[in-house]
């Protein structure tokens, strides 16, 4: 385990490079399926594996809380990760993720942590595109040949879903008009282009923009944003316009498949015909090392998720209103 926890301090740096750190674990039997799976997340969202620790639990807990535990002066509430997922343990569980993401910190009971994989974004492809629509993975990623079974396989999860998931639905958040301020008039005929692999992400995006009453267009990828940012520009060009005329701005997630948030800011700021469109990054990745990262690539703007407030002021400043 010292190794494993070594590898998650030291291996982070690869954002930037359309590459990623995958944590690898099992949670247990399918009930379903009958046998176990390989999952997968994000190694930046990781900040530490640890030895269950004694759990408090609380007194009307919602489902698939397990309590608390108090990890370095800090309290933080444990999740059955398995039972959200649908798995069933063989016996107790002795392992724990201590994850950060979307301004949050919580522990995830696991069965066993497996390997970290070192992977191009384009090794992984969206669960959408699979044909199993909104679940509570984001994405499959193809390890290495597994031999006579082919490819292996593990389910990234949606960080993002799985919030939604344990939080009670009296609770769960919604977008407040309120929040967000007055109308906001774009150019006639233009867009924001939004990327997103999360469908969370996307709806509490979606939510944002209508109370701002921006027109908007959502792909599920950084290679989906790309692709349709040039055949909107080739379509401006035959029509005596640019890409200006279309897109006004680029709000686009970090972890996508195919091709990153980073990659995708990277080859819009490069690109003549884009490098004046203004990029807004949108992300469950928080810490100085990402929002360097951010600048180094030329964004305009970088939002923790999820605020609608926040969001809607970093639009404002980054379209100059």
């Amino acid at each position: 385990m010292s190794s494993l926890q070594k590898e998650v301090d030291e291996r982070t740096n690869l954002t930037g490079t359309n590459r990623f750190e995958l944590l690898l674990f099992r949670l247990g039997t399918d009930a379903a399926l009958g046998k176990s799976e390989l999952f997968g997340i994000n190694v930046l969202k990781v900040r530490e594996i640890v030895t269950m620790p004694a759990i408090t639990p609380i007194a009307g807990a919602p489902k698939f809380s397990l309590g608390v535990v108090q990890l370095r002066d800090q309290v933080i509430p444990v999740y059955d990760l398995p039972a959200i997922i649908g798995c069933k343990l063989s016996a107790a569980p002795t392992l724990m993720l201590v994850t950060e993401y979307s301004r949050t910190t919580q522990a995830f009971t696991v069965e066993s942590v497996e390997d970290i994989v070192r992977l191009d974004w384009n090794q992984v492809i969206s669960a959408e595109n699979t044909g199993t629509g909104p679940s509570l993975i984001t994405s499959i990623a193809r390890l290495a040949e597994g031999g006579d079974d082919g490819a292996r396989l593990a389910q990234v999860l949606d960080v993002e879903a799985i919030l939604q998931a344990i939080t009670p639905e009296e609770n769960r958040h919604q977008v407040d008009a309120r929040e967000v301020g007055d109308k906001f008039t774009l150019k006639p005929g233009t867009v924001v282009l939004v990327a997103d692999d999360s469908f969370v992400a996307r709806a509490l995006m979606e939510q944002t923009l209508k109370a701002m009453e921006i027109p908007y267009e959502m792909t599920k990828s950084g290679q989906e944003a790309w692709d349709r940012l040039n055949t909107l520009a080739a379509a401006a060009e035959a029509e005596g316009k640019t890409i200006h005329d279309k897109v006004c701005m680029m709000l686009t997630d970090l972890e996508m498949p195919e091709m990153d948030g980073f990659t995708l800011t990277r080859n819009i700021k490069q690109d003549a015909r884009f490098s004046a469109m203004p990029v807004v990054i949108h992300s469950s990745l928080s810490g100085s090392a990402n929002e360097n990262h951010v600048r180094s690539v030329g964004a305009n703007g970088y939002v923790p998720k999820f605020s609608a407030e926040e969001l809607s002021s970093a639009i404002r400043k980054a379209l100059g209103r």
